[in-house]
């Protein structure tokens, strides 16, 4: 397992920032970081240093290119187990990186928001902060990838327990929960521009030749369709949430047919004009 030393930390969402940079400052690694990452950690006293400093090069186009740089992605995807990868490292002066903590610019929020234009959406499609995730993803074997602040007290547990290692089942994990955030990422994007594209007046095709959905986890009934079997439940991310969004009032955990009759009942009584209540067994209305 890869002691880890080092570690880049660029993130937008910053919640948690300065308890996992000072963590890993005490557990002696070092740090190197992007614009306000870089403040955040800076202002708490905690050693930092910019990424700019270590490529030699300024963050240039109003920050759109700052960790694209062969110094950043040749110490993220160099596989320590390669001889030729840890020589090429010593040959051109390169670091290796061992940590990449990175979550993305809020593209989806930006979207959302009626204010923003088509210039200040497009401004929040992040190009590095995928790249250097999928990057640390792709060399997990080497290299520990941490997208979502929720996880970063288990990483640091996992660290002071293991000395500074963590085992091979915390990076696959954390890997394919990164390809699931860059795959999200892009999907929200794919799906803007779609939603946005003139087909012009003979119209686009009737059916899209593909099609992404992107839905998140939203409710564990309490089991399946039989009690036997486990259930979980998702809806659109970004959505009005589970059945058009609901609340329970009282009773015991929903099982997964509980759902279904809810389903049907709320279909039913919106055929109504006027209030109603409806009664639902076994997904047939009996009132």
């Amino acid at each position: 397992m890869i002691k880890v030393q080092r570690a880049l930390l660029s993130v937008f969402d910053k919640s948690g920032l300065v308890e996992l940079a000072s963590g890993l400052a005490d557990l002696g690694v070092e740090m190197i970081s992007t614009g306000g990452t870089f403040r955040a950690i800076e202002q708490n006293d905690i050693p930092v240093t910019r990424v700019a400093d270590v490529t030699g090069f300024p963050e240039i186009l109003g920050g759109r290119v700052k960790t694209l740089h062969p110094t950043i992605h040749g110490g993220i995807l160099a596989d320590r187990r390669d001889a030729g990868h840890t020589e090429q490292l010593a040959e051109h002066g390169i670091a290796p990186i061992d940590l990449v903590v990175v979550n993305l610019y809020p593209f989806r929020q930006a979207a959302a928001s009626p204010d923003a234009g088509d210039d200040d959406i497009i401004e929040m499609i992040d190009i590095g902060g995928p790249t250097m995730v999928r990057a640390a993803a792709k060399n997990h074997a080497s290299v520990l990838v941490v997208v979502d602040p929720a996880d970063y007290t288990e990483v640091l547990a996992a660290l002071r327990e293991g000395g500074g290692k963590v085992d091979e089942s915390m990076r696959r994990r954390l890997a394919r929960k990164a390809f699931e955030h860059t795959g999200a990422y892009d999907t929200a994007i794919a799906t803007w521009f779609a939603s946005n594209e003139d087909t012009g007046e003979t119209g686009g095709a009737e059916f899209p030749g593909h099609l992404s959905i992107e839905l998140e986890r939203a409710f564990e009934p309490r089991y399946g369709e039989n009690p036997h079997q486990a259930a979980a439940v998702y809806h659109d991310l970004g959505g009005p949430g589970l059945l058009g969004g609901f609340h329970q009032y009282q009773g015991k955990e929903l099982s997964f047919n509980n759902l279904l009759d809810a389903d049907a009942a709320r279909r039913l009584a919106a055929q109504f004009d006027r209030p109603v209540a409806t009664i639902i067994k076994h997904n047939n209305p009996c009132g």
